[in-house]
């Protein structure tokens, strides 16, 4: 039994053990904080340049870079997401009674609009059924509607835990920044003794890829929510910062844009509009248009060695398997796979392109 005991075989197995149980019970432990720790990571990658840069300015006080670099990626994330909350419940008030409004009146729309191939039957069906029941769409339209406040309900009511997690990833936020190079050494070197040198090609390929998603998707979407801004005040919509504000929220998911641009053309056109609502319809095709198939693929092109369609693939299946931070997360996984295909290639002899 001593013998048994002091066998080496069976206390690197109770090593084994011993640290795979550790490392289960740290798991469970920091699971409630990863993905609060994941977005301040990525705030402080993208903004470590501005850390750099402000550090310098101050005379190499740290500490002082840190924190006001806290407050203010802090005020940059907060203050545009509690003012789309307001609006966002003022505006789904406002379109309620307005659409209450124009059901009980009466829905007419111009003669050359139903005129129009395939598009104009299906709206004079719609009219036809609205004349024969006006009672029905507006009960259909309360039960969304209802529906929709009770969602918006449910997510006010779950504020304390969203403010925690957002808390915590301040939190992390000011710590990365005090200590965050240090700590890129020490898990470069962590890895590097698990995956050799390779791990440089890995690592790198995580910086361009949150560098594509950030500068690709990000500054796309920023130029998708300007030109639509623009198209959304041409046409005399009442709230055209508010919807331009939320085509760049929804111009970072792939093919999400339309949602905001084709409802706001639909609502021009079913309260009368019908010129502003086509022309608004019209601006947006040509803006997403460019914007998808011009401006973010040269952008991701020019800040990664990537493939435009394994970002999009990436952030497409990461939103749907981790939620909004695996439009992140969904990206860099892809990016290791990919670089790890290339090393592969290259120690077989095969060139990657």
């Amino acid at each position: 039994m001593e013998d048994l005991v002091s066998a080496p075989w069976l206390r690197r197995l109770l090593s084994v053990a011993l640290l795979a149980g550790l490392l289960l019970l740290g798991f469970r432990i920091v699971a409630p904080f990863i993905v609060p720790v994941v977005w301040a990571a990525i705030l402080a990658y993208v903004s470590w340049p501005a850390y750099e840069w402000l550090t310098r300015r101050l005379g190499g006080r740290a500490l002082l870079a840190g924190t006001l670099m806290t407050l203010a990626v802090s005020l940059a994330v907060i203050v545009p997401i509690a003012w789309m909350a307001v609006v966002l419940r003022i505006d789904l008030v406002h379109a309620y009674h307005h659409m209450r409004d124009l059901l009980a009146s009466g829905v007419q729309l111009p003669p050359w609009i139903l005129k129009l191939p395939w598009i104009g039957d299906q709206l004079r069906e719609l009219t036809a059924r609205l004349a024969e029941d006006p009672a029905a769409p507006g009960f259909e339209l309360r039960k969304l509607t209802d529906h929709s406040f009770e969602q918006i309900a449910r997510l006010v009511g779950d504020v304390s835990r969203n403010a925690l997690k957002l808390a915590f990833a301040v939190l992390t936020l000011f710590f990365l920044y005090r200590g965050g190079a240090r700590f890129a050494r020490q898990v470069t070197r962590a890895l590097e003794l698990v995956l050799g040198p390779r791990v440089d090609n890995y690592l790198l390929a995580i910086g361009q890829t949150v560098q594509a998603v950030v500068y690709g998707l990000g500054a796309a979407a920023l130029l998708q929510g300007l030109l639509a801004g623009i198209g959304y005040w041409a046409a005399g919509i009442d709230t055209p910062i508010f919807l331009a504000a939320l085509t760049t929220l929804f111009g970072i998911i792939p093919f999400a844009v339309p949602v905001v641009w084709f409802g706001a053309s639909a609502w021009l056109v079913f309260t009368g509009h019908a010129v502003a609502g086509v022309s608004l319809f019209i601006w947006g095709a040509v803006v997403i248009f460019c914007t998808d198939h011009f401006v973010r693929p040269v952008l991701i092109a020019r800040t990664a060695r990537i493939p435009f369609l394994i970002v999009l693939f990436g952030v497409l299946g990461g939103l749907a398997a981790f939620g909004l931070v695996g439009l992140f997360i969904g990206p860099v996984i892809l990016a290791i796979l990919l670089a790890i295909w290339r090393e592969w290639l290259l120690e077989s002899g095969q060139p990657p392109g």
